[in-house]
């Protein structure tokens, strides 16, 4: 009885330190995930599913990680095989729900917010996400009362306040929620001084409130506050109190998308008429008949990398170049793309002559006021019979000229856009109008625009 007694208590001891080797290895690829450190992370969540197969918080957070790496429907699998095991795992509901969302399966999203709230209803990240695809498939009843509880439930999540004032501002139906997303923007900043994207709002609406002191006085003060920050340098001029520079500032661009990376794919599946990489894409088909999978293309201020599936199809070779090493960081995590690099367009055109087939840039030239030296690096970095494709927001009148918008964005009229083409060497230019996307519940239209490189 005694040696049946000793080998039990050592046969204890062994699983209990197998369950702490897990734990530990477990915790060290929690770490190394927090860290960003994804290869090692990867490595010490496969060594804990051989270790305890099964183990689900090992299979939800590496489904999280295979996201990230563009292998979603590994990730999905993942998370799914673990809510067989813990199916009342708030955090893994919501994390799914994650992946379906940023993948564009809209419902499917919804489904998993919904079962994430109903295991945690105080759950204020999964509530935020719901409001989210709500107002992504234009359910705005729904969307707002989400917003509205999610303001009950977390009176001082400072997303929660920007998130509301950009919903009362983008649909608008009265001047008073445009008064009310100031007040939303305020609160937003008290609760969260980082977020200068709440600053920036609350600048934009007193602007469209035609409080235009008020505007100004909000960069001024922030400028007094961050003398070396660009975003209040470049308001400032924006809302006119300054002289306009010939193009956004790099620390600006930098700075605005860098801060912006993990939420501008739900800002814009929020605003479902955000329609230019389709709309150009379609246009550039029109010059491109019968190629597949032929050229080389490069996609000019990728982003997140919103532009690749409409590129694909064309490429034989697609690069995306982008100043916001966040956004890259995104756009690699998509996937579709043969090679990604962090640089500032122009000079990355500058030393990539006779190169390309194709250069694709939808809605970053609108950070450009003065449009010549980008497109002549695009001429250079064209192979002859090369095509450039660009929109770029409308400026109303028939001169020849260019405006900074209360929006941070430049305006070009179309007698700018065509002379400085044809200056820099293009022909069979085409330009036409069409709508960009919704901004303050209006249209902003803007250039599509075409223009080829024949020799």
């Amino acid at each position: 009885m005694k040696r049946d007694s000793a080998h039990m208590s050592a046969r204890r001891s062994a699983v209990a330190a197998a369950a702490t080797d897990y734990r530990v290895a477990l915790n060290q690829a929690m770490q190394s995930h927090q860290a960003g450190d994804l290869d090692t992370a990867e490595r010490l969540y496969r060594d804990v599913l051989e270790r305890r197969a099964g183990q689900p918080d090992a299979m939800h957070y590496l489904g999280v990680l295979c996201h990230q790496q563009g292998r979603s429907d590994e990730g999905v699998r993942l998370i799914e095989a673990a809510l067989k095991i813990t199916p009342k795992h708030p955090d893994a509901h919501n994390n799914l729900g994650n992946i379906h969302k940023e993948c564009g399966r809209l419902r499917d999203a919804e489904r998993s917010y919904r079962k994430a709230l109903e295991c945690g209803p105080q759950h204020y990240n999964a509530q935020n996400n719901l409001a989210v695809v709500l107002e992504a498939q234009e359910r705005l009843e729904e969307a707002f009362e989400a917003y509205a509880k999610l303001l009950q439930q977390a009176p001082k999540f400072a997303q929660g306040y920007y998130l509301m004032g950009m919903f009362l501002r983008n649909h608008a139906q009265s001047r008073e929620h445009v008064e009310q997303s100031v007040e939303c923007f305020r609160t937003a900043y008290q609760l969260n001084p980082r977020n200068v994207r709440a600053l920036e709002s609350l600048g934009m609406s007193l602007y469209a409130l035609h409080r235009l002191e008020e505007a100004a006085q909000v960069y001024r003060d922030w400028l007094a506050r961050e003398p070396e920050h660009p975003v209040p340098r470049h308001m400032l001029a924006a809302c006119g109190a300054a002289e306009a520079p010939s193009r956004a500032a790099d620390d600006y661009v930098r700075e605005v998308f860098d801060a912006f990376a993990e939420s501008f794919d739900e800002q814009l599946l929020k605003n479902l008429n955000y329609r230019a990489p389709q709309v150009l894409a379609e246009a550039l088909g029109g010059v491109l008949p019968g190629v597949v999978g032929a050229l080389d293309i490069l996609d000019a201020g990728c982003g997140t990398g919103l532009c690749a599936p409409w590129l694909r199809p064309y490429a034989k070779q697609l690069v995306g170049v982008d100043l916001s090493g966040g956004m890259v960081d995104k756009a690699r995590a998509r996937g579709g793309y043969d090679g990604l690099e962090v640089a500032e367009l122009t000079a990355y055109l500058q030393a990539h002559p006779d190169t390309y087939d194709v250069v694709f840039s939808a809605d970053t030239l609108v950070y450009f006021g003065e449009l010549r030296d980008v497109l002549d690096a695009s001429h250079a970095a064209l192979r002859p019979g090369g095509w450039v494709a660009f929109t770029v927001e409308a400026a109303e009148g028939e001169d020849d000229s260019v405006v900074l918008s209360p929006s941070g964005r430049y305006q070009h009229t179309r007698g700018y856009v065509e002379r400085v083409l044809a200056s820099t060497g293009f022909s069979h230019i085409s330009i036409r109008t069409d709508t960009l996307r919704k901004e303050g519940g209006q249209p902003v239209m803007g250039w599509v625009v075409l223009a080829q490189r024949t020799h």
